[in-house]
């Protein structure tokens, strides 16, 4: 079968990491963690790949800023953005705001893209939260800001306050562009369907790890995003870890699909980072 038409039928299910079909998901040429990409209708610019602050995480930590600190944190980033990585992921359940202030100490605000997620479920909430974050980020402009772990499946019903509220403020110049990241299918299912939503936040891998369904079924939900003009930012590529031992196999599968813009990747470390900038472009295209 040849890899357009497999890709296009998609999957039964998970893929088998143990006999991973690489030469299915060869791309025509290499793709760089570094490729400049322009994100959803607002054509936000930003690199292929996202310097996320936490793998997993909750109640204002999370593994990468336990194990680097304020310090350790800002570096990774800086080294990050020396080498070409603009796009910059947070998280207030991470309480990672502060650590990117650190960081944006010696890296021009204008040169780096923030995308960060609220929790918040009343319009009054989501607007103290778009000033917190702004004190706690020590920005004027939030880039990306996404309603986080949507579950229901009238999301869009429930958070229409609040989904009014970040509009305005993206009216203000206040935030770039908005959208959503989901965790079940449905809510996924009506994120790409609300013509609110233009950026989503997507777990994928080829294991169907942490997911909101079967890597086949997704990938569909996810073309119809871009069908309709969303950009889509993949996360969850190393199976929230799981599969740091199969980097290879989890990023060539990303960087054939036709239906990410660009992923999110928690390195913990400048060695772990400058490893996956290496792998992403061989993967892209090892047949």
């Amino acid at each position: 079968m040849k890899r357009r038409h497999f890709l296009r039928a998609g999957m039964a299910g998970a893929i088998s990491m143990q006999n991973f079909p690489y030469h299915l998901f060869a791309a025509d040429k290499a793709k760089n963690a570094t490729d400049r990409v322009l994100l959803g209708p607002r054509k936000i610019e930003l690199s292929r790949m996202a310097m996320g602050t936490g793998t997993s995480g909750s109640n204002g930590s999370s593994n990468q800023t336990r194990k680097l600190g304020y310090h350790g944190v800002a570096e990774l980033f800086r080294a990050a953005y020396d080498q070409g990585i603009n796009f910059w992921d947070s998280a207030d359940q991470y309480g990672s705001h502060t650590y990117i202030r650190e960081a944006l100490k010696t890296v021009p605000r204008e040169k780096v893209v923030i995308l960060t997620k609220t929790n918040s479920t009343t319009a009054a909430a989501v607007k103290a939260d778009i000033d917190r974050y702004r004190r706690e980020l020590g920005v004027d402009q939030i880039d990306i800001l996404l309603l986080h772990n949507q579950q229901a499946a009238d999301w869009n019903v429930r958070m229409k306050p609040c989904m009014d509220v970040i509009s305005e403020a993206r009216d203000r110049g206040i935030i770039r562009t908005h959208g959503t990241s989901c965790h079940t299918l449905q809510a996924l299912k009506t994120a790409a369907a609300e013509p609110w939503v233009e950026v989503d936040l997507a777990r994928l891998n080829p294991a169907g790890l942490h997911m909101d369904s079967d890597p086949q079924t997704v990938i569909g939900v996810l073309r119809q995003m871009k069908a309709a003009g969303k950009g889509v930012v993949g996360m969850k590529i190393l199976g929230q870890g799981d599969l740091r031992k199969k980097t290879d196999e989890a990023f060539q599968f990303a960087m054939a699909q036709d239906c990410l813009d660009c992923i999110t990747i928690g390195s913990e470390s400048r060695a772990e980072m400058e490893e996956n900038l290496r792998k992403i472009p061989a993967a892209s295209v090892r047949g």
